[in-house]
């Protein structure tokens, strides 16, 4: 007889076991009370022990019962997440991208009609964390970050090094924009996730230690709020180039400090999905030159 019970006899035992009631399991699974006693006898009859107590007309799981109980709720467990990830895959014409909110928002997304213009046989599925996806697990076929480029189990390139600015909206305190980097520290500040430190370095200025008023982890909220003329704030110039060359956004004095985490393009080593992966990686490697031309440019 074979070791491995029918599922629909397990998946009638967990239910009852775990809801203490055959009517109610009956209920979950959309099926007859009398299906769920006739699944639980049979499991019974193969197992060789009484799960269940019968107790005038009701029923209470046996110690063997709940010791089983337990077990066969994390195998079905298993199996539904088993069954999420593989259903999760990337299909063969998209394209599974794991981006920072901020920098797909600002950068990545206003690029992106080129990508499909050029390749409208792939469609692309934007999966943005602030946390760092395993690209494994998750079934992303490509990834950008932000960090030493140090990750094991994935292919990485390099796409380029950013800086810190710092902007406000053109109206934020009614068109008075601080001139001088004392003015800068001295302004209205929406703070961020980013160090001050290098950027008061490179201005020859010292931003006090208290911070008061607004505070974000998120850039996007941040940036919000510059744009609606709350303060200004230190960023990223990947996520304020185009705000700036749009006139939405001005950047305040011309000092810039290097920020320490450059931006990587990574991706798992996997067979279905090579064609979509070199495609995208040439296409964004095309947007990174283009950008840098234009920062050089605007120099």
């Amino acid at each position: 007889m074979s070791a491995f019970p029918p599922l629909t006899c397990l998946r009638s035992f967990e239910a009852t076991s775990r809801l203490g009631s055959v009517t109610l399991a009956a209920k979950e699974l959309h099926v007859t009370h009398s299906a769920i006693s006739q699944q639980i006898k049979v499991l019974e009859e193969i197992v060789g022990l009484t799960l269940f107590v019968r107790e005038g007309r009701g029923l209470r799981v046996s110690e063997d019962g709940r010791l089983y109980a337990l077990q066969i709720r994390k195998a079905l467990g298993d199996i539904a997440e088993a069954t999420r990830l593989i259903q999760a895959q990337p299909k063969m014409g998209e394209l599974v991208v794991a981006v920072l909110p901020s920098f797909g928002r600002s950068w990545l997304l206003p690029r992106l009609p080129g990508f499909q213009q050029l390749y409208p046989h792939i469609s692309i599925r934007l999966q943005a964390s602030l946390t760092i996806s395993n690209l494994h697990q998750e079934s992303v076929d490509i990834g950008i970050r932000m960090g030493k480029g140090d990750w094991e189990g994935v292919e990485q390139k390099l796409l380029f090094h950013d800086e810190v600015v710092v902007v406000a909206a053109p109206h934020f305190n009614g068109g008075r924009l601080p001139q001088t980097p004392q003015e800068v520290i001295d302004s209205t500040i929406i703070y961020n996730t980013e160090s001050w430190l290098p950027w008061c370095e490179a201005a020859g200025v010292e931003l006090g230690n208290e911070r008061k008023g607004l505070c974000s982890n998120d850039s996007n909220l941040v940036l919000e709020a510059v744009r609606l003329g709350q303060g200004i704030t230190l960023e990223r110039r990947s996520l304020v180039h185009d705000a700036i060359e749009r006139g939405e956004l001005v950047q305040l004095c011309e000092v810039s400090a290097p920020y320490a985490y450059p931006y990587w393009l990574v991706w798992p080593p996997r067979e279905s999905s090579e064609d979509k992966q070199r495609e995208f990686s040439h296409w964004l490697s095309g947007e990174v030159e283009r950008y840098l031309a234009q920062l050089k440019k605007n120099a």
